[in-house]
């Protein structure tokens, strides 16, 4: 081809990714909360590098590089009409079963092959069985009485790859969704000094353009990770950029800035439920312990009688918009579906976000599904402002609102758990109790006679707050003819022998937010944690307190080791009596904990939870099989498909510049040399380019640092990097 013509040929590919990328406009306002897929990504045009170097390398190499780009056009070309096919049968590699159903009725556990038509799973078994009742469109063709969507060329077949594995879909059973979109805005997890932390202020101040007057919210400190000393209004005032702005950065309790402290007033001397952190002559250092977070109007729950306080700054925080709730939501649902989830529990909502994910849900804009806990914001009951939302009401039965959330103590790192014992590290205190044990008692009997409830408890119980709440729920069982309404002990943490046993007599389901390794509250305490008294345990892990994947929790649970291998009892892990079961997944805690334990504890388990025929289609596929791996490799174990009612949502799920690699079956010459097409969508400027990356379960982080280094001038910037392999729809 020469040079002339294949000019030609690239400038009319150019107008028609040109003409295609304005049909699919992402700034189209009509289109902003659509549920995308990966047809409706901006692909745009191929001008620029992919020209110049497809007619500077050569003859050999342009018409390589054309072909290439032919390929993608015509993929391009295809994407507003290509739909997904209405029934298809996703099956284990050939000669393996890698399909965990989590089905206590199939004695075997695991599956060759299912059926998926439409939002539902249609069918369960062999390969063989599934072509005999379906038929195979690339092999044995229709074949007679198969239902209607295969019965005139049968069914389309397609196979993970050699190791990769299958399971119901993914919940995190304990988590806050926006505000992990939220604290992504300035992520301080992992900060080791308090000087990490004031440069990453500094460099977000410096990168970000923030508007006068503008409040700077962060997220994710820890003192137990530099020593156990609060960081200080003070601290935050010695960077000269910092000083005179109001800035709010949150723990599981808040640290504020000395302007904040300012616009607030004057503060209470005490504040019922909460601790102002007070230096040696009385005044305030800028921590905020648990109810007193209300006076700076963040999202942990507080009652009201403490609310009124925060307008005593006529500056106080502004509260969220509805355009900061789609901003904030878009990053978790990306960040959500790229780890594997399909299903989180929301850990208190408050009323307007609960309103917010609503009208998504009438409008059917929510790519996963929401299980709500209404946020108790008061001492006495409110829940006639509370909506009960069933999934038969939501248009795509993806919410359910059917608890609140209450608040018993406080958290364990900031010594706020409501303990019977003093703190080992810190003798001088028991913790905190959030609300009186009569106020407690008084709100779950009047939630309980109206709306399901959860209740924060993390402390030791007895005469602290997993007792009082265990003897309330008791009560109100007794007091009602309905003892299906599934009452919860969020971070259930630390428990007597006594109480778990007494959780297990009612099948009480209990959140364990990812097993976490506490040693300051004392090897004794630990000792009676055992799981194995009949209670319905789940797993959750708190984002943003912790990281979304859900794998680092299964990690833990199944090894209680830290991600880097390290307990305080060494490598063979912390108290290892109290892991987690992995095989046999009828006795699988670990997995049906994120699986069907969460679904039942929200009440699904008739929709999702176990690949089970008749319910919803809700998979999570990985790169190798975390029920059989050695346990040092489950981390490294990426996410092939993310599937909810069907479709896969993975990679279409991201509104900025990422990079995949291509489905095989797109790049079979690119396999044969044992590698893959490595396709970057850059933004801005929209551009696709194809360079190559390494073949097998995707190393990503190297694959998008050789992509970065190439493409820097294209937009893909720090942060983008998300995702894991071939994840495109199967």
């Amino acid at each position: 081809m020469h040079s002339a013509q294949l000019r030609r040929r690239i400038a009319k590919m150019d107008e028609s990714a040109r003409r295609l990328e304005k049909d699919n406009s992402p700034d189209d306002p009509k289109k902003q909360l659509e549920d995308p897929t990966l047809e409706q990504l901006r692909l745009a045009s191929f001008k620029s590098r992919s020209r110049a170097s497809a007619i500077g390398r050569g003859r050999v190499q342009a018409i390589v590089s054309a072909i290439a780009i032919g390929f993608l056009l015509l993929l391009i070309r295809t994407q507003k009409s290509k739909e997904p096919p209405s029934a298809y049968a996703l099956c284990s590699a050939h000669g393996e079963r890698n399909i965990w159903t989590v089905d206590e009725s199939n004695a075997r556990d695991r599956a060759e092959c299912m059926v998926i038509n439409g939002k539902f799973i249609a069918d369960i078994g062999s390969v063989d069985d599934i072509r005999r009742r379906w038929g195979d469109r690339a092999t044995t063709g229709p074949v007679a009485g198969a239902p209607d969507v295969s019965r005139k060329r049968g069914l389309k077949f397609i196979y993970l790859e050699k190791g990769q594995a299958a399971y119901p879909g993914f919940h995190d059973a304990h988590a806050h969704v926006l505000q992990w979109g939220w604290a992504s805005q300035l992520p301080l997890r992992g900060s080791q000094t308090i000087e990490e932390i004031l440069s990453k202020i500094r460099l977000y101040v410096e990168s970000s353009p923030l508007e006068p007057g503008a409040w700077i919210e962060g997220q994710g400190w820890d003192q137990t990770l530099w020593g156990g000393a609060f960081p200080t209004a003070a601290d935050l005032d010695q960077d000269p950029l910092l000083r005179d702005k109001p800035i709010v950065l949150a723990r599981t309790d808040v640290h504020v800035s000395k302007e904040v402290i300012r616009r607030l007033g004057p503060l209470p001397d005490k504040v019922d439920g909460g601790e102002i952190i007070r230096d040696a002559d009385g005044n305030p250092t800028g921590i905020f312990l648990d109810n007193a977070m209300a006076l700076i109007g963040k999202y942990v729950p507080l009652p009201t009688h403490n609310l009124e306080l925060i307008t005593r700054a006529d500056d106080a925080k502004p509260q969220w918009t509805d355009a900061q709730r789609l901003r904030f939501f878009r990053r978790t649902v990306k960040d959500a579906l790229a780890v594997g989830l399909t299903t989180i529990h929301d850990a208190a909502t408050y009323v307007p976000d609960i309103e917010f994910f609503k009208r998504m849900a009438i409008e059917g804009k929510l790519p996963l599904r929401l299980y709500l806990m209404g946020h108790v914001l008061s001492d006495t009951y409110w829940g006639a402002q509370l909506p009960n939302i069933t999934a038969a009401e939501s248009a795509d039965g993806r919410l359910m609102l059917q608890a609140v959330k209450i608040f018993g103590d406080g958290a364990l790192g900031s010594w706020g758990s409501a303990l019977l014992e003093p703190y080992s590290d810190k003798p001088d205190t028991t913790g905190i109790l959030r609300s009186s044990p009569d106020v407690l008692r008084a709100l779950i009997t009047d939630f309980y006679k109206n709306v399901g409830q959860n209740t924060h408890c993390i402390g030791l119980s007895q005469d602290r707050a997993n007792k009082i709440v265990l003897d309330a729920y008791e009560e109100a069982l007794k007091s009602s003819t309905d003892t299906d309404r599934r009452l919860r002990i969020e971070h259930a943490q630390i428990l007597t022998q006594e109480d778990l046993k007494r959780m297990g007599d009612r099948e009480r389901p209990a959140n364990s937010c990812r097993p976490l390794i506490y040693p300051p509250q004392g090897p004794e305490r630990i000792k009676g944690a055992k799981f194995r008294n009949g209670a319905t345990v789940t797993t959750g892990s708190d984002f943003p307190v912790e990281g979304i994947n859900p794998l680092l929790g299964f990690y833990a649970a199944v090894t209680r080791l830290a991600p880097d291998g390290t307990s305080p009892h060494g490598p063979g892990g912390w108290y290892p009596e109290q892991r987690m079961t992995r095989h046999e997944v009828v006795f699988s805690l670990a997995l049906r904990g994120m699986t069907l334990h969460a679904a039942y504890a929200s009440f699904q388990e008739h929709k999702v939870g176990r690949i089970v025929k008749g319910l919803r289609a809700d998979v999570t596929v990985l790169s190798q099989d975390i029920m059989t791996v050695r346990v040092d490799e489950i981390l490294g174990t990426g996410v092939v498909a993310t599937i909810i009612d069907g479709s896969s949502s993975l990679s279409a799920y991201y509104p900025y510049g990422y990079c995949i690699c291509l489905n095989r079956m797109w790049t079979r010459h690119a396999k044969s040399m044992g590698k893959l097409q490595f396709l970057c969508i850059l933004s801005p400027p929209s551009s696709v380019h194809v360079t190559i990356c390494g073949y097998g379960p995707v190393q990503y982080k190297s694959a998008y640092q050789m992509a970065r280094s190439k493409y820097t001038n294209y937009g893909l910037e720090k942060g983008n990097e998300q995702g894991n392999g071939d994840k495109g729809y199967p």
